[in-house]
């Protein structure tokens, strides 16, 4: 696949919480050397800051890229509550980006390859509770109707490329094999 984001290959993994895109991204990276990856959990200005992720995503990774100019973002600390160190990324040949709306339509024109990555709602939940601890649940609730709202704006689903299942029964191995949705 020909670069999209001026020299750059830029792969998005989008979905909703606790689908599986971590895990996914993660995978992915191993196998394609090791690129960088941004997660979109440190753009997120807290808990609320669904959207407000898009703009930087946008303007201080993506839009820098396509111009040939080297990308850096400042990760957002959820402990402090506030944006912390900043992470240059150069002007990588593949740039992977995992989270909810990775693949806003913002940054759609610039994207090689958005991989949509669902699992039903309630095994979300228990893998987010699980990995975050019960306190967190008003968080979360709060959380899936940004991302409820994001998506039904954006149709990403519809948008991606790849459309991966990420609580599939079928067997497969997960560390080398997707189960693809239809």
């Amino acid at each position: 696949m020909p670069p999209t984001c001026g020299a750059t290959r830029l792969v998005c993994i989008d979905g909703p919480s606790g689908s599986g895109k971590s895990s996914l991204a993660r995978r992915l990276a191993g196998m394609l050397g090791d690129p960088p990856l941004v997660q979109m959990d440190d753009l997120y200005p807290g808990w609320d800051g669904l959207a407000e992720a898009v703009p930087l995503l946008r303007d201080r990774i993506v839009t820098p890229l396509a111009a040939g100019m080297p990308a850096r973002y400042r990760r957002y600390d959820w402990v402090v509550g506030a944006y912390a160190e900043e992470h240059d990324l150069g002007v990588p040949p593949l740039l992977l980006v995992e989270g909810v709306a990775s693949g806003a339509r913002a940054v759609a024109s610039h994207t090689t390859l958005l991989i949509w990555v669902e699992a039903p709602q309630e095994e979300r939940f228990r893998r987010g509770i699980e990995r975050d601890g019960e306190s967190y649940r008003p968080h979360w609730e709060r959380w899936a109707l940004q991302e409820e709202a994001h998506f039904a704006a954006e149709a990403t689903r519809s948008r991606a490329g790849l459309r991966v299942d990420g609580a599939s029964s079928a067997p497969h191995d997960v560390e080398t094999e997707l189960v693809l949705l239809p």
